[in-house]
């Protein structure tokens, strides 16, 4: 029996314990919140700063922890792996420097450059107002999207004419940025279909998962704020009906030069999951971010289909001697986000969440705790999304059904975006794709 320690306390970490659990580990969990389905997982639980890595230290040493799998990006990218394995305790995540792939979009963009990654996109950084007009002039103001350099939380990105409607809003914004000591990029805008490629990596070798689709705005019909994602889906083929098997295999190939040009630029194997977020334009692939851990929701779409053991896997990551043998049933999937009514604006908190647990397994759904707490034996809402609900099938259409047939067993005051996974938005994607690709 293999003891391991999950960090982390959203859905995504759920999952991943329950794919644990399915290979056979004894799972420990060390969370700075606590996450109900991680608890019924697991044997022990600590609640404590997920970045505090003395504490973490002590717990895997305390009870006898084979490996570590860090769920969420925070801790990787301020060095829990290095302090781990200093401290003795294997890993299943990049090491700080690796990280900087998520932490840093602006060591992203050069590093890219420096290789000649094909799907790198134009941009320049900016930390204070100097050449910004001028850089305006040249790429023009419509095709420009800004971020940040670290981490957002999915929500610091804007894009022009989605947040952003004239030269004032983005220069407005760029001043933000600047006050509060931020640098950032201006990036060429990308148009077209965005997919998400996961990938099991050890130092050389990079292996894919199904790809996944994510919807990022609040409401039906893509409206709304941006979050940190209302619902996901993949297809049976493993594919996306706008993405071939070539456009894969190109993505994939970029994602293999990065962890090359990563070794090669830091001296340090990046080793972990990698999460590969494209976009495909009349001009070809586009890379739009790396993460250095699984998509939250994307991991609820794709660790169910596995058929190998997330525990070898683990093991073959940290040893380096990971082999192409990763197989995913042939299935569709849909997973809908639960969320506070006005999130993520004015989410209502501490509202009871009501699991009927019986006819959500009769309808053949799996739900994930994201964001809530339990108190004497009931959930409650906080201020993100509460809940993954996923729906598993043959087709589209049918775990479509059974992701929104399992979201009616809940209660509360919450909302979902039911057009997730939906033919009729399916079909609004592969429109947008071909008129794009038959100008």
């Amino acid at each position: 029996m293999v003891n391991v320690l999950i960090i982390g306390h959203g859905a995504r970490e759920h999952v991943l314990g329950e794919t644990l659990v399915k290979g056979g580990a004894k799972l420990y969990s060390f969370m700075s919140f606590k996450n109900a389905g991680l608890e019924d997982l697991s044997e022990k639980i600590k609640i404590h700063s997920e970045t505090d890595f003395k504490e973490i230290i002590d717990f895997c040493k305390e009870n006898i922890i084979d490996f570590a799998v860090i769920g969420p990006e925070a801790p990787l990218v301020v060095g829990i792996v290095d302090a781990l394995e200093k401290g003795g305790i294997s890993c299943v995540g990049p090491k700080i420097e690796a990280a900087q792939l998520e932490g840093s979009k602006v060591f992203t963009r050069n590093l890219l450059e420096k290789y000649n990654i094909k799907s790198n996109v134009k941009s320049k950084v900016f930390n204070s107002i100097n050449g910004i007009e001028n850089y305006i002039k040249d790429i023009g103001v419509k095709n420009l999207v800004v971020k940040p350099e670290g981490l957002t939380g999915g929500k610091g990105v804007k894009v022009f004419g989605d947040h952003l409607f004239s030269k004032e809003d983005l220069l407005e914004y760029c001043l933000e940025l600047i006050n509060n000591n931020n640098r950032f990029l201006l990036e060429e805008k990308c148009i077209g279909e965005e997919f998400t490629l996961q990938t099991f990596v050890d130092g050389k070798n990079v292996i894919g998962s199904p790809l996944v689709q994510d919807h990022k705005r609040a409401y039906e019909d893509d409206k709304g704020p941006n979050t940190g994602g209302m619902g996901s889906y993949s297809m049976e083929d493993h594919l996306m009906p706008f993405i071939t098997q070539e456009d894969v295999l190109e993505a994939l190939e970029d994602m293999k030069k990065t962890i090359a040009a990563v070794k090669a630029e830091t001296g340090v194997e990046y080793k972990g999951f990698l999460y590969g977020q494209f976009m495909k334009t009349a001009g070809g692939l586009k890379l739009i971010e790396f993460n250095s851990r699984f998509g939250d929701p994307e991991a609820m779409n794709v660790l169910p289909l596995l058929k190998g053991n997330l525990v070898d896997i683990c093991w073959a990551i940290i040893e380096g001697n990971l082999t192409q043998n990763i197989e995913f049933e042939n299935k569709a999937t849909v997973c809908k986000y639960l969320a506070p009514e006005g999130y993520p604006v004015n989410p209502k908190r501490d509202e009871q969440v009501i699991v009927n647990q019986e006819k959500i397994k009769n309808s053949g759904a799996r739900y994930y705790y994201a964001s809530v707490y339990r108190e004497e034996g009931k959930i409650f809402t906080t201020s993100s999304r509460a809940m993954g609900v996923l729906g598993i099938a043959d087709s589209l259409e049918e775990a479509e059904r059974i992701a929104e047939t399992g979201v009616q067993c809940i209660d509360g005051k919450l909302f979902h975006r039911k057009d997730v996974g939906t033919r009729k938005l399916l079909q609004k994607r592969i429109n947008h794709m071909n008129s794009l690709l038959n100008k």
